[in-house]
């Protein structure tokens, strides 16, 4: 029997290789790098934000109500942030046009990011496919002003997320 559960141990580990599902770093490991488009047109690289920490969530997609209130949340708490030396970074599959206009729509005044070609997301394990279609999975990295993860929230709910980070932030800065 327990080589049973062995073998399907090993399987489930060979089909995620397979299929190139990442692993989101773990606490302690340098941030992936990466360069994306902004809600502004610009770029964007993690680099830029050194000596600062960075809430760094992915989301789904704009426009839609989990993603919106996250997003408000984020917004409402933005000065408390920025208190606390950090910026917010919000990333999905979306185009940097339609961040432009959810930005616009909603009054929010932090970065969001686009990953159209989903590299980042797949990097940051925070990848997903919902009815054929890829997106970004609701997990955020708090990582410190070193550049190195501090902090990983996984499947996240978007109602009282901002508050969640603000309090981990607080603690990680003790």
């Amino acid at each position: 029997m327990s080589k049973l559960f062995l073998l399907l141990g090993i399987l489930v580990i060979c089909v995620t290789a397979a299929l190139g599902v990442a692993e989101a770093p773990a606490v302690g490991s340098v941030a992936p790098a990466f360069t994306l488009t902004t809600n502004e047109g610009n770029q964007a690289a993690l680099k830029d934000f050194r000596g600062k920490w960075v809430v760094l969530y992915f989301y789904p997609k704009d426009f839609t109500g989990g993603c919106t209130l996250e997003a408000h949340n984020f917004q409402t708490d933005l000065s408390k942030y920025q208190a606390l030396n950090a910026v917010i970074l919000g990333v999905s599959v979306d185009t940097a046009e339609s961040h432009k206009s959810f930005c616009a729509k909603e009054g929010l005044a932090f970065k969001l990011l686009s990953d159209a070609d989903t590299k980042v997301s797949e990097t940051y394990g925070s990848l997903m496919d919902y009815n054929g279609t890829k997106l970004s999975a609701r997990n955020t990295f708090i990582i410190d002003p070193q550049g190195k993860v501090a902090k990983v929230f996984l499947k996240v709910s978007p109602s009282g997320h901002s508050a969640e980070v603000l309090a981990a932030l607080v603690g990680l800065q003790k």
